[in-house]
């Protein structure tokens, strides 16, 4: 399509330059470096200090395996949370959820500070005010104006923007934000958040570390220095100053140090190591696939990029390093994704006698004995410890070549945890389809990394095969082009409503494609861009389940046989099937066996999962696919979005189209929503200071 590239959606990112509260707010920070002023006098550091980039690594969330899936059990609810919760009028039912955020003194916290309750998921801004409302004494003001609540009011949107894959939010962004929910002089509340040590503030030209910190030691000669290019930068237009959480500038700056860690300590192989790693190449199954052999041979970090076809090409990477005796396996998202790549991975003998490159002096390569760990595991398996070599003592994991493939859906917590996790001088491939939604949790890794340019880019030259390969890579450079289907791989389903939506998607999953194709049932799966509404996932699973496995819901709205998603972490959905409910909770058969959801995690965390969103999708794909596409979806669409439903498809799609036009359009105008992050700031090399090498 000819259409002209147009914005996408309004986000949060999308910020004039700061003027007002903000140009003062920059001046602050140019006074500070300057040795003008004090940090503490507009930033002071936040008490206790910010801790050290580097941090231990630390085991994720599973999203496969019995044993780390099921919760630890039912939370113990103190009684005071209770009664502060009745005097506020919350409902008792939130009570777990207010210990999981804030702890057993919540009662305490939330009588000093009503506000609080916001740290609670899914509590809004309206409910909290209501409650702080309750609680207050009387002739109290407990307005919109509260330092309190614009304070608690910043941490919240900050969290949100991260649910939208944020690790900042732009100075003029939040103060708007702020506005919006009612908190006078907004740039001053935010100016405030700063001052108590909530938010942290960056400088997006710089490398990311708050003003205050770098002001440490700041003065004499470097502060003329650092004065002067200050008033350089003043002439041009200045970069809107960052805001975010220590939470994700922890994790963003651990995934930095680790990334450059790789990088500096790897040593390319000699003599003999380098004609086995050579050989590999000569016998890999692609051009791609011996392009990335020979990257990974000579780089500690190396980035690849394709589609469905291309995950072959680092599964031949995998395959080639440990048929030379080296400790190499490959991490997915989804379990799915990690039975698809061992499929892919050549059952290649281990070497005999040296591994290649194990006796070199401050290599990461162990002996052969370590070669047959497993070769494919999920990342949260890996991190947990239930799948893959499990750790050494020093909490590293031994491992000489890690492969991430579905590297998008990496969020920066994740990243960093595996990153911190490699033992020095170890090679790491970020692996991934770039055109696919984002992860669920903040961040863009591979994004960020491709972006930095930091480590050499293999671009796969594998194409997707046949028309669902044609349609999804046009899809993915913006173009909905019509493709031959002579064994009907794509139909299209006009419809006018959404309970026409709904009745033509019941009809397909149950009689047209297994008709057509032998596909059951079970093995097609429905894909809607949301849960509310005439046909998303809510309506449509209420349909199918009746198709499917008619029941009362006996057990929390859950019957057996009902097919289910468990997500014991935001955007790690597991699916599953329910088996039966007892005293512990919802009994579910994963790929792995049985487990169990205790009782107050069932309504949170699992889902029926006949039809599901794209988010959930990701990672997974099925013999058949059924997108479904109701007249009230056309806002939720973009280009990520279309490209990762249709995509999820093996061997048919079919799609429920009520949308009109607004398909075509969202592919051709609407990329995606960007997100504003720090991670390719933090990667690209600086230049070198006054007294540093190389500086003036």
């Amino acid at each position: 399509m000819n259409a002209s590239p147009g914005t996408g959606p309004d986000g949060p990112n999308t910020a004039d330059a700061p003027d007002g509260k903000a140009a003062e707010l920059m001046a602050a920070v140019r006074a500070v470096e300057s040795g003008e002023k004090s940090a503490a006098e507009f930033f002071p550091a936040p008490e206790p200090a910010r801790p050290a980039r580097r941090r231990a690594p630390a085991p994720g969330p599973v999203s496969g395996g019995a044993s780390a899936s099921a919760p630890a059990g039912p939370v113990a609810v103190p009684a005071e949370v209770r009664e502060v919760l009745a005097a506020g009028g919350a409902p008792e039912a939130l009570a777990p959820s207010v210990v999981l955020a804030l702890g057993p003194q919540a009662a305490e916290e939330l009588r000093e500070d009503p506000w609080r309750l916001l740290a609670v998921a899914g509590v809004r801004p309206e409910q909290a005010d209501s409650f702080a409302a309750a609680l207050s004494e009387p002739g109290a003001d407990a307005g919109p104006g509260d330092p309190r609540r614009a304070q608690a009011l910043a941490g919240w949107l900050l969290e949100a923007a991260a649910r939208a894959g944020h690790t900042v939010l732009e100075f003029d962004v939040l103060a708007r934000k702020l506005a919006q929910y009612g908190v006078p002089e907004p740039e001053d509340a935010v100016r405030d958040a700063v001052d108590a040590g909530a938010l942290l503030v960056f400088r997006p030209d710089g490398d990311g570390t708050p003003p205050a910190e770098e002001a440490e030691g700041t003065g004499g000669a470097d502060g003329i220095v650092g004065a002067e290019q200050s008033a350089e930068a003043a002439s041009a237009e200045p970069p809107p100053l960052l805001l975010g959480l220590e939470r994700w500038a922890v994790a963003e700056e651990s995934l930095a140090d680790g990334l450059h860690r790789l990088i500096t300590t790897f040593r390319p192989p000699q003599d003999e190591d380098a004609e086995a790693w050579a050989a590999a190449a000569s016998a890999a199954p692609s051009p791609s696939a011996a392009e990335l052999v020979r990257a990974a041979a000579a780089h500690g970090l190396v980035t690849h990029t394709g589609g469905e076809a291309a995950r072959a090409e680092p599964a031949a990477l995998v395959g080639a390093a440990r048929a030379m005796g080296l400790r190499a396996c490959a991490a997915t998202h989804t379990e799915d994704g990690r039975r698809r790549l061992a499929a892919l991975v050549p059952a290649a003998p281990v070497a005999e006698g040296p591994p290649a490159e194990g006796l070199l002096e401050g290599s990461a390569e162990g002996s052969a004995e370590d070669a047959p760990a497993p070769v494919a595991v999920t990342v949260a398996g890996l991190l947990a410890g239930a799948q893959g070599p499990g750790r050494e003592d020093d909490g590293s994991l031994p491992l000489d070549l890690l492969v991430v493939l579905d590297a998008p859906l990496l969020d920066t917590e994740t990243a960093a945890a595996l990153v911190e996790a490699l033992p020095d001088g170890a090679r790491l491939v970020l692996s991934g389809d770039p055109h696919v939604l984002g992860s669920a949790g903040p961040g863009q890794v591979l994004e960020d990394v491709l972006a930095a340019a930091v480590a050499p880019r293999v671009a796969s030259r594998t194409p997707d095969p046949g028309p669902l390969g044609e349609l999804v890579s046009g899809i993915g450079v913006g173009e909905l082009t019509q493709v031959a289907a002579p064994d009907k791989e794509l139909v299209i389903v006009p419809v006018r409503e959404p309970a026409e939506a709904v009745h033509r998607t019941v009809q397909l999953v149950a009689g047209s494609v297994p008709r057509a194709f032998g596909i059951e049932p079970g093995d097609t799966q429905v894909i809607t861009t949301g849960h509310p509404g005439g046909a998303g996932t809510t309506a449509l699973n209420a349909a199918l389940k009746e198709r499917f496995n008619p029941g009362p819901g006996r057990f929390g709205g859950f019957d057996p046989g009902d097919r289910v998603t468990y997500s014991p972490a935001p955007g790690r959905p597991l699916f599953a099937t329910v088996a039966g409910a007892d005293e512990e909770g919802l009994r579910l058969d994963g790929p792995h066996g049985p487990f169990t959801v205790a009782k107050d995690r069932v309504t949170t965390a699992v889902r029926h999962a006949w039809a599901v969103t794209a988010h959930q999708a990701a990672g997974g794909r099925w013999p058949a696919a059924v997108v479904v596409l109701p007249g009230d979806a056309a806002d939720a669409l973009d280009r990520r979005w279309v490209y990762t439903a249709f995509g999820r498809a093996e061997r048919h799609l079919s799609v429920v189209h009520g949308v009109q036009d607004a398909l075509p359009q969202a592919v051709a105008q609407r990329p995606g929503a960007p997100r504003t992050t720090r991670l390719r700031d933090l990667l690209r090399p600086r230049p070198a200071a006054a007294g540093e090498p190389g500086g003036a």
